[in-house]
């Protein structure tokens, strides 16, 4: 029958959102019955390149390594310079600065680096570069814990801009920045309406993000405080409670009219439609997946966080960027580790044709920000 077929898409399509742990503190992974479905490592081995024995002992890796960023951090305390999954080795490095008990750090599992900068001290270096007024040729900036220095993005083809110059210039004053070109600029995924498994307010049409008690989470670009949502047949859903477009991405819809949420992440044919069971973050070089309601379910690796995009509307703090693809329409979608959701899809550059970068919104900020609980299974 139509009408329990609708149900499920639209749950499955929410579901595509990922869903958040009980309460928006990070909750450890929580043993499943198989390391993964037979869809998602096909889709790892689409696109990261991997055999499926590959892809099954780096997930194991990953989780493990998940597991130990955090004790390790809290071992090195103050010298904490950061730290990322190496996925040839399926092992986790944690930089330090001089001064700190590596053999404290090396008992936790993790392997030692020994840097300049602690990671504090680059996080203020980023902080004062968030108050620059950053041009359009400029396209982001973040800490990157292996280079232990802030890198900041630049367009190629706007490199020798006479504004982009004098940006950097303040950037480096600020403290230790490497520069990195990148192929375009960043933009939102939201998109004109057409057809699939989505949500719409007016003419935009976006994906759901994670189930929360009460409605979901999604992009805040995709509607603002007041706007009426419709789902994937044009009835109505509920209403934007809260978003946050530019400074951040992100927003929640409260739902009713019929509509309910589910602890699901849609997986388009390609795998199993996937249940979230935490929140507990990835660290960079971990494998990452997303679901959306243009290009479905794709995967990809975590490249950086804390990283602020320099879209054309304003720029956006927090963020973690991917080497997942997006296309107009997957705005708000789910990002997911495992059965770990992990953040609302914001823009990027590149299609799924051509490839290109994502970034994200991480989950536990919206939930905090709105005092929300997620729905998890």
């Amino acid at each position: 029958m139509r009408t329990g077929l609708s149900a499920l898409l639209l749950l499955g399509t929410w579901a595509t959102a990922s869903v958040l742990p009980a309460s928006a503190a990070d909750t450890p992974p929580r043993p499943t019955e198989a390391p993964a479905s037979a869809g998602l490592l096909s889709a790892m081995q689409r696109d990261l390149g991997l055999t499926r024995s590959q892809a099954e002992e780096r997930l194991s890796a990953e989780k493990r390594a998940t597991a130990l960023e955090r004790k390790a951090k809290d071992a090195a305390g103050p010298s904490y310079g950061g730290s990322w999954f190496d996925a040839e080795r399926g092992t986790l490095t944690v930089a330090v600065t001089r001064g700190a008990t590596v053999d404290a750090v090396r008992a936790t599992g993790a392997d030692v680096r020994l840097v300049q900068h602690s990671a504090q001290r680059l996080d203020t270096v980023k902080t004062r570069i968030d108050g620059l007024k950053a041009p359009a040729g400029v396209a982001s900036w973040y800490v990157d814990a292996e280079a232990n220095k802030v890198v900041v993005n630049v367009v190629g083809t706007h490199r020798t801009d006479n504004d982009v110059r004098e940006f950097l210039a303040q950037a480096r004053q600020a403290g230790p920045v490497a520069v990195r070109h990148t192929a375009s600029a960043p933009r939102t995924f939201a998109a004109g309406t057409v057809g699939g498994d989505p949500y719409y307010t007016g003419n935009v049409r976006c994906s759901i993000g994670f189930s929360v008690h009460g409605g979901f989470v999604t992009a805040g670009h995709c509607g603002r405080a007041g706007a009426a949502v419709y789902g994937w047949d044009r009835s109505y859903v509920g209403t934007f409670q809260g978003s946050s477009f530019p400074g951040d991405d992100y927003a929640w819809v409260s739902v009713g009219s019929g509509w309910w949420t589910v602890p699901v992440v849609l997986g388009w044919g390609a795998i199993p439609d996937r249940l979230v069971r935490g929140s507990a973050e990835a660290p960079v070089g971990a494998s990452i997946c997303r679901s959306g309601s243009t290009t479905h379910w794709r995967c990809g690796t975590v490249l950086a966080k804390n990283e602020t995009v320099n879209y054309s509307q304003g720029a956006v703090h927090q963020m973690t960027k991917t080497s997942v693809c997006a296309e107009g329409g997957d705005s708000g979608g789910s990002f997911i580790s495992g059965d770990q959701a992990q953040g609302v899809t914001s823009g990027g550059w590149g299609n799924c044709s051509s490839g290109g970068e994502t970034w994200y919104q991480p989950v536990n900020e919206i939930l905090n920000r709105y005092g929300l609980r997620l729905h998890t299974a």
